[in-house]
């Protein structure tokens, strides 16, 4: 069972009390909550880190980053744009998103190649492309107790090891390399509050989502820091422990951390980190904003129907209403889909469902434990020779020479499983894409509309589930035929994980605090500088070149995940995909603007149908001025932002000539400071309804509002008939740096200005 408390609760000597009197009762001694939120393992973590005096308005200093082969040239060209010179902490670059070099030619490995020179170059950590996927890697040797990592994928989680990460689009990494802070209002902190120990056959996932399914819609932990604690943790080993945390991010929720003990202590000191453990624990008296309880023995087997981790079902559940969920969820699908549609029906037949492909890989699936628990449950079965495939993706090398020492390959490999490189593929559609209308099952951490790689505009549709790897190794056993994992007989025998260190020193380029200076950046024909990006004038007029009123909008539907990682490096080129999937209609509308407004900058010159706008304007009495106004692409949706920190989703719609966003509100604080990043007004908007795709919003004084902090900017809605009608917008609370950022254009023009 999961409980979410509706208010605040107090954890006094680990047992939890509504409230003061109840906390003060237990502690023998009165109570101050803003003392006991300063009890939270977050606070101390916190503070810290923050290199200012107030720890209301946090300036964060990392110690150590990383970034994967999508994002880790942006953000370097974005550094060296603002003068770094070298890198100010270790910064590990790993090479586990863009590895198929089959699929992108040379352009993957040069982006490889480019990382290597750059960690010569600023002193910086290079891990060669199948070593090992992000996460792993830096669970295995940079996270320790009470650090702080921020990566530049959204999964940067490594909370079970004591150490708060926190994934965030480039241009935050970029402000870190050239000193700078990250600057965020202190989070509040919600108790997870474990107990119970899981049954056999109930996995990390199984928890996870189920974690997922009662938090995500209620926003309950929504930019917030998800503390675990409680006697519960004691009874999960650590890669069960890191398994849970790494799907905290499909809450929604900032960062994670977790009470540390003997087994976190054996962890580190296996991976040869012993000083990096330290005993982690609240205060004898601790505030939380919030708890969700959670008994693990009451969680069953879950699996996350399409399209979201959050829509979860019991296994049985599903099972026993399988023609009313699977139709349901159809339906529900093919309202959100345009171009194609999804086929979950004809997967129920013989009183059973069938599914077509089993995953288990990258940061959540492909852990050393589950590998182990699926090759217990296939030992001496048979995948069969069917359509169903089963593919096995470890995290890491040192995890797969032990699968290979222990015997768990040969026996994955012996009942039909394929066992694959260490690449993060298959969570994001540059890997087993499925064909059309086939049903995966996958422990990996979402099931985005799309993000396996199916592309509705060219008629192909398939169907993503999240399930826990043993489910998925039942359901391989049974030749496809959906099962779950507790309704089997099986002996796991959880074998002891021995680390090899040796993998990594011999490959593993370490150049922390030995930069070379003189080392040549090595460059491929498909690496390109950032395009300048123009400040913001006084007033500015924009287009909605893409109206969404999906309930929520993924960063995987603002820019495509799986076909456009050969482009990242390739900031015009990547912008070509932009809603590519969701509305092909948005580059070719906003490629008008972005015309119309390099001539309008280089000459002065405005098409008539501008002309018409302003004329409308001036009819209704309000000053404008073409020459201070910058004319740009926008877009609406109810909320943006949802799940990837890839900082695309923003930067290619400001190289498409995107000047601002406009949404009820931004799914995630990652996204929302992308767009600002990039130089994109986020603006907020109470009644989208008054306003609709092509139509022309004005917002007059836009600078001075911004620079103020203007909690109400008026603007004005031009409709294609000539009406304007009035709108009134607002921004949230900007920091003094995020106004400068919006006011320089970009960030990297902040950078050369001040």
């Amino acid at each position: 069972m999961i409980q979410l408390y509706d208010s605040g609760i107090y954890l006094v000597n680990g047992e939890i009390c509504k409230n003061a009197e109840i906390a003060a009762a237990k502690a023998g001694h009165p109570v101050d909550r803003v003392q006991a939120e300063q009890g939270t393992m977050a606070y101390g973590i916190l503070k810290a880190h923050n290199v200012s005096s107030n720890m209301d308005n946090l300036q964060l200093k990392f110690d150590s980053m990383t970034s994967h082969d999508i994002t880790y040239v942006g953000i370097i060209q974005t550094a060296r744009a603002s003068g770094m010179t070298a890198f100010p902490m270790p910064y590990v670059l790993t090479n586990c998103h863009n590895s198929l070099c089959a699929v992108g030619g040379t352009i993957n490995e040069d982006d490889h190649k480019f990382a290597l020179s750059a960690a010569h170059k600023y002193g910086g950590i290079y891990v060669p492309t199948n070593m090992a996927n992000i996460h792993s890697y830096n669970r295995e040797a940079m996270a320790g107790c009470g650090k702080m990592i921020l990566g530049s994928d959204s999964h940067t989680r490594y909370g079970a090891i004591g150490t708060m990460a926190v994934g965030e689009g480039g241009g935050e990494l970029a402000k870190q390399l050239v000193g700078r802070t990250y600057d965020f209002a202190r989070p509040g902190v919600i108790a997870v509050y474990l107990h119970g120990t899981p049954r056999p056959g109930i996995g990390p996932h199984d928890v996870a989502l189920s974690l997922v399914g009662a938090v995500y819609k209620n926003g309950y932990v929504k930019n917030k820091v998800m503390e675990f604690v409680g006697p519960g943790i004691a009874g999960l080993p650590m890669e069960y422990r890191n398994a849970i945390d790494v799907m905290t991010t499909e809450t929604t929720c900032w960062s994670s951390i977790w009470e540390t003990d003997d087994k976190t202590e054996a962890y580190l000191a296996m991976h040869g980190r012993s000083g990096d453990y330290r005993s982690l624990h609240p205060a004898e008296t601790a505030y939380y904003d919030g708890c969700i309880s959670i008994d693990l023995s009451t969680i069953e087997c879950t699996i996350a129907m399409p399209m979201h981790p959050s829509n979860t079902f019991t296994i049985h559940e599903l099972q026993a209403n399988a023609a009313d969920i699977l139709h349901e969820v159809e339906t529900a699908a093919n309202a959100q889909i345009k171009g194609a549609r999804m086929d979950l029906m004809s997967k129920f037949h013989d009183g059973h469902i069938w599914v077509d492909q089993g995953e288990i890989a990258g940061c959540a699936g492909g852990t050393f434990d589950n590998i182990c628990a699926a090759a217990d449950i296939l030992r001496g079965k048979s995948c069969g020779n069917g359509a169903f495939t089963l593919s096995i993706y470890p995290g890491s090398m040192p995890a797969l020479s032990e699968l290979i020492r222990n015997g768990a390959a040969t026996d994955l490999i012996s009942a039909g499983a394929l066992m694959r490189e260490c690449f993060c593929g298959p969570c994001f559609g540059a890997g087993d894409c499925p064909a059309n209308g086939e049903f995966s099952i996958r422990h990996t951490t979402r099931n985005f509309p799309n993000r396996e790689g199916s592309k509705p505009g060219e008629g192909q549709m398939s169907a993503v589930a999240l399930m826990d790897a043993r489910s998925i190794a039942a359901t391989a056993a049974n030749g496809g035929r959906l099962t779950a994992a507790t309704d089997i007989d099986v002996s796991y025998t959880n074998p002891e994980y021995h680390y090899e260190a040796g993998i990594y020193e011999k490959r593993v380029y370490n150049g922390w605090t030995k930069p070379e200076p003189e080392t040549q950046l090595r460059f491929g024909p498909n690496i390109k500088d950032w395009p300048e990006m123009p400040a913001l004038t006084d007033d500015l007029l924009v287009r909605i070149c893409s109206y969404i009123t999906d309930p929520v909008t993924t960063t995987d539907e603002l820019i495509p995940s799986g076909e456009t990682s050969s482009y990242r490096s390739n900031p015009e080129r990547l912008s070509e995909f932009a809603l590519s999937r969701r509305d092909p209609q948005y580059v070719p509308r906003s490629k008008v603007m972005r015309a119309i407004e390099r001539e309008r900058r280089a000459n002065g010159q405005i098409p008539e149908d501008i002309t018409r706008v302003y004329d409308a304007l001036r009819a209704a009495g309000i000053a404008c001025n073409p020459a201070d106004t910058d004319i740009g692409s926008a877009i609406f949706a109810n909320m943006p932002g949802d799940g990837s920190a890839r900082e695309q989703a923003a930067s290619c719609q400001r190289v498409m000539g995107g000047s601002a966003n406009f949404a009820r509100q931004y799914a995630t604080k990652r996204y929302r400071s992308n767009c600002i990043n990039w130089g994109m007004t986020p603006f907020l908007v109470e009644h989208p309804e008054a306003f609709a795709l092509d139509d022309y919003i004005f917002i007059p004084g836009i600078r001075k509002a911004v620079l103020e902090n203007a909690e109400s900017i008026p603007a004005c809605i031009i409709k294609p008939d000539g009406s304007v009608t009035p709108l009134t917008l607002s921004t949230g609370a900007l920091t003094e740096t995020e106004r400068q950022i919006i006011i320089d254009g970009c960030l990297i023009n902040y950078y050369r200005n001040h």
